[in-house]
């Protein structure tokens, strides 16, 4: 890896999140090298991924590049790299680069999409965990809309303006809002030819109701935002199957969609070396104590989405959101930090700071610890707040610009099919 020798004691964060920046800037001026190791060059603001599958924002806007969160820092290195295994016993990791010794290792992996075993979604249905993801399904929504005006089969012709999403939670509900506003705002100008009254969106939920993180008062506001939009939601309904055409449900209920997208779950994105047993907690993540160190081990932690610290009041841990694994990430750099000291760490105590979604224009809802916020004015605060995390004052102004731009002028510019995503269309002429 070329990492030079220091007298220093070595620091090794896998992972490039929420949490391994959150780390990495609160190790920064200690007497250690700190190695960071991620398998891409940037820090993606995930919480907007939505934005860029959609056309509203491009993908450069909502990420940042590592380096450049390291570069004023002394003794920080980064390597571009997949780290493939973890040999805990002799504290080193093994990359496709090479092997690196550790003194301490904490592992920020972060989460990957769930299909919970069915291989058939997991080839065809669309995820958005990645940028390139955000890209495909962008590219997908577009070419779904240039076959639509090539076909005069009209069942053919709904299937591919019909798009299903499976899970309620933010990500889902953000989705079919955006997904919405392209129908209402823009659609029926770029495809002239087409009836755009045709266009559905499905949002499917398991439960019993959407945003169930959230207060039933958000729920309900946020199924009343949607169902304004025209978004057809379906709770206490369970995807079983897809094969690229049909959706199937476990009651029964069937779709005939060019396009699923996949927002119901996620899991830890866990290492080889690190899977064993008795670390693994519900949701492939790992179990860590109130220190954030893997039970067993005293030099290894593990911060973030992959990370789970059940008690009696968290059983199933924390969510996996940005706020735990910053949160998680700043306190561990201040034990990292009383270690070197040879002080006794102190247990992570996590600061409820409130759940958000947005439903589109002027359309928003916010959980605050002290109260609760529906309509323009959560729309106001979830946008104050998106911009405050983004790394970057060029990635806030140009998303300010884009907000702003789109709001006044009811347009997504980026609608650009730059990388097209290879989908077979025959079943669909």
């Amino acid at each position: 890896m070329n990492i030079p020798q220091s007298n220093f004691p070595r620091v090794v964060i896998i992972g490039g999140g929420f949490a391994g920046i959150a780390l990495a800037k609160q190790l920064r001026g200690e007497e250690l090298q700190v190695v960071l190791i991620d398998k891409h060059n940037y820090h993606n603001f995930q919480p907007l991924m939505y934005q860029v599958s959609t056309g509203g924002l491009e993908p450069d806007s909502i990420a940042y590049p590592l380096r450049k969160v390291l570069h004023r820092y002394n003794n920080f290195f980064f390597r571009l790299a997949h780290v493939e295994t973890v040999d805990p016993e002799k504290q080193c990791i093994h990359t496709n680069i090479g092997k690196l010794d550790f003194d301490y290792l904490v592992v920020a992996t972060g989460s990957c999409t769930n299909f919970f075993g069915n291989t058939n979604l997991e080839k065809h249905a669309m995820s958005m965990k990645t940028i390139p993801e955000a890209l495909q399904i962008r590219s997908l929504i577009l070419e779904n809309f240039e076959q639509a005006v090539l076909t005069n089969d009209l069942q053919k012709r709904n299937a591919l303006m019909r798009f299903v999403i499976v899970g309620g939670g933010p990500t889902g509900v953000e989705l079919a809002g955006a997904l919405a506003e392209i129908k209402k705002g823009i659609l029926p100008k770029d495809y002239p030819d087409l009836d755009i009254r045709k266009v559905e969106i499905e949002l499917i939920q398991s439960g019993d109701r959407i945003l169930p993180g959230m207060s039933e008062k958000a729920s309900s506001k946020a199924e009343e935002f949607l169902e304004d939009l025209g978004v057809r939601i379906w709770k206490n309904t369970r995807v079983t199957d897809y094969d690229g055409h049909t959706v199937k449900t476990k009651t029964d209920l069937e779709f005939e969609a060019a396009t699923l997208i996949w927002a119901a779950g996620v899991q830890g994105a866990c290492i080889q070396g690190l899977d064993a047993e008795n670390l693994m907690m519900r949701g492939n993540r790992l179990a860590v104590n109130k220190y954030n160190q893997l039970e067993g081990y005293d030099s290894i932690f593990a911060i973030g989405d992959i990370a789970c610290m059940a008690s009696d009041s968290c059983p199933r841990g924390h969510a996996m959101m940005a706020q735990p694994a910053m949160q998680q990430g700043k306190h561990l750099g201040k034990n990292l930090r009383l270690l070197l000291r040879n002080k006794p760490m102190k247990p992570f105590q996590y600061k409820d700071k409130g759940v958000m979604a947005t439903i589109g224009r002027n359309k928003a809802v916010v959980d605050l610890k002290n109260f609760k916020l529906q309509g323009i004015i959560a729309w106001y605060v979830w946008m104050f707040i998106h911009l405050y995390f983004l790394i970057g004052f060029r990635n806030r102004a140009i998303v300010f610009i884009n907000w702003v731009y789109n709001y006044i002028r009811f347009d997504r510019e980026a609608r650009v099919i730059i990388r097209p995503y290879q989908k077979d269309y025959s079943e669909f002429r």
